[in-house]
């Protein structure tokens, strides 16, 4: 088969490498028939690539028809037609139990102290063959991947893999109130669809910040309040503008550790100083009003010694955060998944390209270029 592989940084090429196949009982095969590249993806391609070995399969949002089962998975057969969750779960653990799919205590990787194993996520993360390829083992599959009926576009579904279930999970994170203030740091699809979904479940306004255009000009689209942070000399400062002093009761970081364009930003790197990857958790925090919810969606790895907690023990603010637990979240979500279509769901893939496309694909993501937002390959 064809799948996207990782050969460097910065390098992604469409190789042909092995067919999956049925290794454990629960596993399932799927034919992808549509496959998003992730923010997340982008960590792979240029920022962690000590942590990847080259022929990693990447991706991690796929959706597709079965095409085999193995004996242990009774809820699916062959030609259903499925979504599959980034996090793989089974269901029953522990940490299932209390909804935690993305901390799965039978997919962990315990020797490293992480979460859930991820499809496509490097050594740290299970090293699971990645989504962006014609076909894809799913382990756990007894529990994992979702139906959806026939008919309508994958792209109604297809963010039910990940971009949906995070927004949704970092909306409810927030606290969000009907007729409240909400500010969303970073517009990329993470952070459009937590803008829409906040508006869908009754704030009074939403803020989008943000500095590229096209991403601006999408939140606008949806009733988001879009404010271009590249005119400004401080988002606090005008956060506190806007809002009269009165500041956010939420405050969404969809950004996380790879914020770019801060002030700071150009000196640093000239000084070959590492850029601040806290600006957007301080821009946050300078948002949201003395007791308020701070929710992070935005990937932060790794320890942080100058972690501002001071700053949010004297606001006392509070703080949640985490990988989404994908399936706790799609029964919310599926009714909306409608011809109404009242998140939007339809204007967010800016670009729909063949596999065989996909470097191209992660570099216009990359770099931000042709109004690119959200890329979704086709096998």
């Amino acid at each position: 088969m064809r799948a996207v592989v990782w050969h460097g940084k910065g390098d992604v090429r469409v190789d042909t490498v092995d067919d999956p196949k049925i290794e454990e009982p629960t596993d399932a095969i799927v034919r992808i028939t549509s496959t998003a590249i992730c923010g997340s993806d982008l960590h792979l391609y240029t920022k962690l690539w000590p942590v990847m070995d080259e022929g990693d399969i990447i991706g991690h949002e796929p959706m597709g028809i079965v095409e085999e089962v193995g004996p242990e998975v009774p809820n699916l057969q062959a030609g259903d037609r499925v979504v599959v969750p980034f996090n793989i779960s089974c269901g029953w653990c522990d940490q299932c139990s209390d909804q935690l799919y993305s901390q799965c205590s039978t997919t962990q990787n315990k020797s490293l102290r992480k979460g859930a194993s991820l499809f496509g996520y490097t050594k740290l993360y299970g090293h699971v063959p990645g989504a962006q390829a014609e076909y894809l083992r799913v382990p756990q599959a007894q529990f994992g991947p979702i139906k959806v009926p026939e008919g309508p576009p994958d792209h109604r579904f297809l963010f039910l893999s990940d971009v949906l279930p995070t927004a949704w999970q970092a909306v409810e994170y927030a606290a969000v109130q009907p007729g409240q203030t909400v500010a969303v740091l970073g517009l990329g699809p993470i952070g459009q669809m937590c803008a829409r979904i906040a508006l869908h479940k009754g704030a009074g306004r939403v803020i989008g910040i943000d500095q590229v255009p096209e991403r601006l000009a999408m939140a606008g689209r949806h009733g988001i309040e879009p404010l271009d942070f590249s005119d400004v000399k401080d988002v606090t400062d005008a956060m506190f503008e806007i809002t009269d002093g009165a500041l956010c009761h939420s405050v969404i970081d969809a950004v996380g550790m790879e914020a770019a364009g801060s002030l700071m930003d150009s000196v640093l790197q000239a000084a070959k100083v590492q850029p601040d990857k806290l600006v957007a958790l301080h821009q946050a925090m300078g948002c949201v009003r003395r007791g308020g919810t701070l929710s992070i969606s935005g990937v932060y790895g790794g320890p942080f010694p100058m972690f501002p907690l001071g700053d949010l023990f004297d606001k006392q603010v509070t703080l949640r955060m985490g990988q989404a637990n994908v399936r706790r979240w799609v029964d919310d979500i599926m009714p909306l998944l409608t011809d109404a279509d009242p998140l939007g769901v339809d204007d967010l893939v800016t670009h729909e390209l063949p596999l065989d496309q996909a470097p191209y694909a992660y570099e216009i993501f990359q770099k931000k270029e042709d109004g690119c937002i959200k890329v979704v390959l086709e096998p």
